[in-house]
């Protein structure tokens, strides 16, 4: 077997998976967004209360946690927060920083976006902060397009960036 570090990279690539909330990962829910939030900003009363009650917090009221798993590791996660009908929020999506660049980000986000389609949402946004490029540079990729002004109720002090999830629109058809 050969030995090549782009080998290896093949396949952790290969063995990432991206596997729903479960009780027993509820701590890396915490973990992961900590990581980030401590590292940029600091946690909020609501990012605590998410992170510590995600079953009551974004499950309960028709949410969904996605998390990605390389081998044995949980490296991320994110949540797809059912805010009102139709209606949701990408939120808490954060990758261990020691596995970037696996493409656990983008498959958390495809995910959490598949998600919304399966459920039917009319709109899906999120919040996020001018400090954080490189998500935003993934997000922009993904569909989601800035807007000019913050959300007027953004539940976030660090919130200085607001982006809607616009699906691609289907190929138009020649008469």
């Amino acid at each position: 077997m050969s030995s090549s570090h782009s080998h290896e990279r093949q396949g952790e690539t290969a063995s990432l998976q991206i596997v729903p909330f479960e009780p027993a990962l509820r701590e890396h829910f915490y973990r992961l967004n900590a990581q980030w939030l401590e590292r940029h900003f600091h946690i909020e009363d609501l990012d605590r209360r998410v992170l510590t009650e995600p079953e009551t917090q974004v499950l309960q009221s028709g949410g969904a946690i996605f998390f990605a798993r390389l081998g044995d590791s949980i490296i991320g996660t994110c949540a797809l927060l059912h805010e009102s009908p139709g209606v949701y929020e990408l939120t808490k999506m954060g990758v261990d920083e020691s596995f970037r660049g696996h493409g656990a980000g983008r498959r958390l986000l495809d995910a959490a976006i598949a998600e919304f389609h399966r459920r039917e949402g009319r709109r899906l946004f999120l919040e996020s902060s001018s400090r954080l490029t490189t998500a935003l540079r993934m997000y922009e990729k993904a569909g989601f397009v800035m807007q000019p002004s913050t959300r007027a109720d953004s539940h976030y002090r660090r919130a200085d960036v607001y982006m809607i999830y616009q699906s691609p629109e289907p190929a138009a058809i020649d008469d």
